[in-house]
């Protein structure tokens, strides 16, 4: 780096003008292509190092209505093969590539010669293994830092300011780049922020999913479009489309059983599966005296009358009450109103007679936080508040239509699919419902003033729009 050039800091930019230059539009949208099918449709894979913001890239990647999974650092080929992935993310982490032991990038990522881009730690490990250097930094960088591009021509800089604020957070530094690489910008105190070659292997210092690096959606797009050649064709439409098909072809002629609480996860769970076989669909509704004023009228009127669902009610108020009468411990309530839903639901789907399946609402942050990403142990999937903990003897195969969503992707697809905005933008509500607000035992008393309670507070939120 030349002497004489002046580096921008960030006392040069005020905080507050970062909004503002995140609003600027500085590049065409790319525009999405025709929905395709799930076999068809264009995957980025996020190797997880194990940092904070890991989940973040994830949902920024899809985003850019590109479709993209986590996976632990040690997720072997056989498991990302059938992806077919377009490109490779590394995302950052908490250890430095020279300790013993500190996890680096599968050997495929570069065998492939796929594009992949390195961010942070990710960074650092492109730099490791590929013949750079890697050290302590003098001064280690944490918060906003001023980002100066050096080659103006890179891809991954297209509609991008020539300075820019960027979000820092690490301790390393690179000292020496691979070989076939070349510095792309600079900060203060990173002479190498971003470093790339000509295979479409990119390293960047910054977190570009974080919003406090306004142009970093920018960045990633380029990425995701114009380095791995995505077409933008992963929307919730797709997304419905390919999950009909799929429970059509897993259930066939079956029987599915669903737990519906009137909660978002379990409603668009029985839409979906609704709209896709219909009246092999049963919903067992339990009341189990815990719910809000109204949730079961509300929840009846939505999918009975509306949508014609068969639902299977079932009042056991006074059961769920008689177990907890005495329990006090907070941990002690959520285990025995777990154990008497089993029971009910149990009996209940006893007597619909053959039911082959059972349909759940796990979400990705379920399945991403029940993975082993420091081991190579299998990943499993945290039991649901409401049905993980139903008999072996049962022997119902799961069906998890939203394993892969986060709960924001989950409300689109409850509006796709037509359900009242009431619904789907309602407040959530845990398995236990009111009896974890109640300090102390449980009671008719206290749940009836409760409940009023938050009925008030409720109707005051809703008439304040807030």
């Amino acid at each position: 780096m030349e002497e004489k050039r002046r580096v921008a800091t960030t006392g040069d930019i005020e905080v507050a003008t970062y909004l503002e230059i995140a609003k600027k539009t500085t590049q065409e949208p790319v525009p999405t292509k025709e929905a395709v099918s799930g076999k068809d449709r264009d995957v980025i894979v996020v190797i997880d190092f194990g940092s904070q913001y890991s989940l973040l890239i994830t949902r920024r990647i899809r985003e850019c209505h590109v479709y993209c999974e986590l996976v632990p650092h040690d997720t072997p080929w056989e498991k990302i093969a059938p992806l077919k992935p377009k490109g490779f993310i590394l995302s950052g982490g908490p250890a430095s590539v020279y300790q013993p032991g500190a996890p680096l990038a599968p050997g495929y990522v570069y065998e492939s010669r796929l594009p992949v881009l390195g961010i942070c730690y990710g960074m650092q490990a492109i730099t490791k293994q590929l013949g750079g250097k890697v050290a302590p930094g003098a001064k280690q960088e944490y918060g906003h830092a001023i980002l100066h591009l050096s080659n103006h021509d890179s891809p991954l800089f297209a509609g991008v300011d020539d300075a820019q604020p960027v979000w820092m957070s690490h301790g390393d530094r690179i000292e020496e780049m691979p070989p076939g690489f070349t510095a792309l910008a600079y900060t203060e105190n990173s002479p190498v922020a971003v470093m790339g070659n000509g295979q479409g292997i990119f390293g960047l210092q910054f977190h570009p999913e974080v919003a406090h690096t306004p142009q970093g959606k920018t960045i990633l797009e380029n990425f995701v479009y114009r380095i791995c050649g995505c077409q933008g064709n992963w929307t919730i439409g797709s997304f419905i489309n390919e999950s009909i098909d799929k429970i059509k072809e897993q259930v066939g002629s079956g029987k599915v059983v669903c737990a519906l609480s009137g909660g978002v996860d379990s409603a668009v769970v029985a839409t979906l599966i609704y709209k896709a076989i219909g009246d092999q669909l049963t919903c067992i509704f339990v009341n189990n005296g815990l719910l809000r004023r109204e949730e079961v009228e509300r929840t009846f009127k939505v999918f009975q009358e509306n949508l014609g669902m068969n639902i299977i009610y079932v009042d056991a108020s006074d059961r769920f009450l008689d177990r907890l009468k005495g329990v006090v411990d907070p941990e002690l309530k959520r285990k025995v109103i777990g154990e008497e839903f089993i029971r009910v639901f149990e009996e209940e789907a006893n007597k619909i007679g053959k039911v082959d399946f059972l349909a759940q609402g796990t979400l990705y942050p379920d399945v991403i936080e029940s993975a082993s990403s420091g081991t190579s142990a299998p990943a499993k999937i945290k039991t649901h508040h409401n049905v993980g903990g139903l008999p072996a003897r049962m022997r119902l195969s799961l069906i998890e239509p939203l394993r892969y969503l986060f709960k924001d992707e989950v409300r689109r697809v409850g509006l796709e699919l037509g359900m009242p905005e009431e619904m789907v933008w309602r407040q959530p509500f845990p398995g236990p419902g009111l009896a974890i607000r109640i300090i102390g035992e449980v009671t008719k008393e206290k749940l009836e003033i409760l409940r009023g309670a938050d009925f008030i507070v409720m109707n005051e939120i809703k008439k304040a729009r807030l």
